[in-house]
């Protein structure tokens, strides 16, 4: 049995963010609270599986949400190059986790088809659920589709030994989380199931949801699906940099060891 590498790569980060942009019905609603943007990357001998794919440059400028790094640079440090990619597991389609499609043209997707059942669907006719897509993304979804690069998972899934997706929703219709056989346990990836330690923990939910009963009974899902607490990796919480030991380059911290500290919150 062998288990996998799992590395997180920080590629973007959003500071003037406040504890009402993170949590519903939050006591200290105005209080700062940042946000950092990651991709992940699952490594096994010469096997790879490149969990999100972030967004770029043009995308953070027409978002006015600038990124730090490329996500094909931040994949550098790990002997990584955009074609050496040829497996992807998309969590969901928001523009920050599906925005990179396209630089990784040699790439078949992974994804659950009530997502892109939700992005291409009626549901898009309301501003407020489209916001957090983007029309290009999508189209690119769609032609790796009519390219066969795209495997759609309906639930519950493998996607390689010791690598399984879990249909979560609540956030975005099909969102999925992965899980993730490693040295300290089954750990699993939340993506945005948990965007911070503390929904997950504290049981707060994230303002940006479409079906809010499946984001709380998702919650229950990470514990039951993890060795550990710990090893439940939030989408988007910097204190997965302090918790996590950093690996080939500040921007990125390897996980499969489990965490260096105890996660309380």
């Amino acid at each position: 049995m062998n288990d996998w590498e799992v590395y997180s790569l920080k590629y973007a980060d959003r500071n003037a963010r406040t504890r009402a942009d993170s949590f519903i019905f939050d006591d200290n609603h105005d209080a700062p609270h940042a946000m950092d943007y990651f991709i992940w990357v699952l490594r096994r001998g010469v096997e790879v599986i490149l969990v999100d794919t972030g967004y770029d440059a043009e995308e953070g400028h027409a978002r006015g949400r600038p990124i730090r790094m490329d996500p094909v640079a931040a994949l550098e440090p790990l002997g990584l190059a955009p074609d050496d990619i040829t497996q992807v597991i998309v969590t969901h389609l928001h523009y920050d986790h599906a925005g990179g499609l396209h630089l990784f043209p040699n790439a078949t997707l992974h994804l659950q088809a009530a997502e892109m059942a939700f992005a291409t669907g009626p549901c898009m006719c309301h501003d407020t659920l489209r916001m957090p897509f983007t029309a290009e993304h999508i189209c690119e979804a769609v032609r790796r589709l009519y390219s066969g690069q795209v495997t759609f998972h309906d639930g519950d899934a493998e996607i390689a030994d010791g690598v399984t997706v879990h249909c979560i929703g609540g956030h975005s219709r099909g969102l999925q989380c992965v899980r993730v056989r490693t040295q300290a346990g089954w750990l699993v990836l939340a993506s945005d199931a948990a965007h911070f330690y503390e929904n997950v923990f504290a049981r707060k939910p994230f303002p940006i949801v479409v079906d809010l009963q499946n984001m709380l009974d998702g919650f229950d899902t990470l514990h039951k699906l993890t060795s550990a607490p710990g090893l439940i990796v939030p989408g988007h919480d910097p204190l997965v940099r302090a918790h996590f030991p950093q690996a080939m380059a500040p921007h990125i911290h390897r996980l499969d060891h489990g965490p260096n500290t105890v996660i309380t919150t």
